[in-house]
């Protein structure tokens, strides 16, 4: 079964609410301090205390700055992060966060991205957040992370660089394509450093998938709510699959189309797909007055909603789109490589309740050997299977 992490921020996120989650889900503090040490970073302490936010317990981490810090650019948190002795995981997923929230600021500031001074994320509280998030979520070893649509808030902000409005600008630029809302809250709920950490973790936005839980960790964050509990919540569990899996909140974006040659829709369905669109395909119709045309539909993933907007109307002539939330079902699936007498082929694989099901030689795989030996695609297709079925 898939490990999976699900993120219920339904209060905001910040880097230490997700530190203190993960301590709560069995992070062991003592372990985190040794494996900070190998940051070669001074002048800071760390704790994290049990406290309650309301009536919910929950853990409280803490960075607390013991010597003076310069103010760093990205640069030197590069250096920091790449010289030290962390896993080599930890440090790739370190970098891939900081560099989310750097080039955040490097385009709303419009200075060059490593010479840029973000005075708040620089700070080595900051650091110690993300490099702390970091080594929890690698320790864990999961296979997936489902995270809900992001609270944002509204308001303005004291900062080193005066005052901005809430969400904050490089909140915005990290969070795009991403499912968010305002809430019902007048102050910053989701900060840059957080909103990083879900747009590098997270897999999936959507509700609750079909999971069996296994651990819950909560972690509170600094600002008081008597409206709503300022905890984030983390689920950790196994992907149920006993029936199926699933993926929620996918979107299903539709057009019709009348005075389009078929070379350019052949042209929009492979840039669709290589932007990882999940499918997409044309329909013939009949429009009003009996015309002839195409029916285009897309079905995506919800982060990727605006990305695949912008192709259609730039690639199309179409004046608007339908727009549908859909829940997919499916099997799931692996690739075996079937030897043949002649040459080798791939085989996809659907698996349903813990059987395999279906049986699909790869188009591609089976073109490649068909051109190759001169022999029909037919014959390979057939070939493939019954190989398969001997095993």
């Amino acid at each position: 079964m898939e490990k999976i992490l699900y993120i219920d921020c339904f209060s905001g996120i910040s880097g230490d609410m997700m530190v203190g989650a993960l301590i709560d889900l069995g992070l062991e503090l003592s372990y985190l301090k040794n494996e900070l040490k190998n940051l070669n970073l001074n002048g800071y302490s760390i704790n994290c205390s049990e406290i309650k936010i309301g009536s919910i317990k929950a853990k409280k981490f803490n960075v607390k700055v013991n010597l003076p810090q310069p103010h760093r650019n990205y640069g030197d948190i590069k250096k920091i992060i790449s010289k030290s002795s962390l896993d080599a995981d930890v440090k790739k997923i370190s970098l891939g966060v900081f560099g989310l929230i750097a080039e955040a600021e490097a385009k709303v500031h419009g200075i060059d991205i490593d010479k840029i001074h973000f005075h708040e994320v620089g700070a080595v509280d900051s650091i110690i957040d993300i490099v702390s998030a970091s080594i929890g979520i690698s320790k864990l070893g999961l296979d997936l992370i489902y995270c809900q649509s992001i609270p944002l808030g509204k308001g303005m902000a004291s900062t080193m660089h005066g005052n901005i409005p809430i969400p904050a600008p490089a909140a915005l630029e990290i969070l795009k394509g991403v499912p968010v809302y305002g809430g019902n809250f007048n102050f910053e709920v989701t900060t840059p450093t957080g909103a990083a950490i879900l747009k590098f973790f997270v897999t999936n936005f959507s509700s609750i998938p079909l999971m069996r839980i296994e651990r819950v960790g909560r972690g509170a964050g600094s600002r008081k709510n008597k409206d709503c509990p300022n905890i984030l919540r983390l689920m950790k569990g196994s992907l149920e699959k006993e029936l199926t899996s699933y993926e929620n909140d996918l979107i299903l974006i539709s057009t019709n189309i009348d005075d389009s040659s078929p070379e350019i829709l052949g042209y929009l369905l492979e840039r669709l797909l290589e932007k990882k669109a999940l499918d997409a395909w044309v329909e013939p119709i009949y429009m009003k007055k009996n015309r002839p045309a195409f029916k285009l539909c897309v079905i995506c993933s919800l982060q990727l909603e605006r990305e695949i907007l912008d192709i259609i109307f730039n690639e199309t002539s179409t004046l608007g789109v339908r727009v549908e939330k859909i829940k997919r079902y499916c099997t799931d699936r692996k690739i075996k490589t079937v030897k043949l007498p002649y040459g080798e082929v791939k085989v996809k694989i659907g698996i349903y309740q813990g059987r395999e099901i279906t049986f699909s030689p790869e188009f591609e795989s089976c073109v490649k050997l068909a051109r190759k030996i001169k022999k029909p695609l037919k014959e390979i297709y057939r070939d493939a299977i019954f190989f398969l079925s001997k095993k």
